[in-house]
C-alpha cells in the first residue's frame, strides 16, 4: 500500500491536483475532503494528475466521480491527466472513459484554448 499524498496548484485552466499514491477505500475520503476547497470558476477545468497513482479501486473511482460533479456543480469541467494504464482499463471497462476528458499528461490537460 503507497500512502495518498494530494498537492493543489494553479494552472492555466484552473486548479490542479497532483495524487500521488494509491486512491482505495483507505485514502479515497481524503480527496473528497479536499474537494470543497477546490475553488473551480464557471469556464475553468478541475486536473485531477494522475502520474504518481499506482492503483485506484472502486473508492477511488467513486472519489474520482465526486470530483467530476464538484467541478460541474461550479460550472467548470474536469480532466483526468496521465492516467495509469490499469486505471485506464477500469475506467474503459465500466465506461468513465465517455464522462472523463482523459490527457497523455499535465500539459496536454491544462492547456487552454
Amino acid at each position: 500500500m503507497s500512502p495518498l499524498s494530494i498537492s493543489a496548484e494553479d494552472g492555466a485552466s484552473g486548479p490542479v491536483l497532483r495524487i500521488a499514491g494509491d486512491l482505495d477505500h483507505d485514502t479515497a475520503p481524503q480527496l473528497r475532503a479536499l474537494l470543497p476547497s477546490v475553488v473551480v470558476r464557471p469556464g475553468g477545468r478541475l486536473v485531477l494528475d494522475l502520474a504518481g497513482m499506482p492503483f485506484c479501486d472502486s473508492s477511488g473511482v467513486s472519489a474520482l466521480i465526486a470530483a467530476h460533479n464538484h467541478a460541474h456543480a461550479a460550472g467548470g469541467d474536469i480532466a483526468l491527466a496521465s492516467v495509469p494504464a490499469n486505471t485506464l482499463r477500469i475506467l474503459r471497462i465500466v465506461g468513465l472513459d465517455q464522462v472523463f476528458t482523459i490527457h497523455p499528461d499535465l500539459a496536454a490537460a491544462t492547456r487552454t484554448g
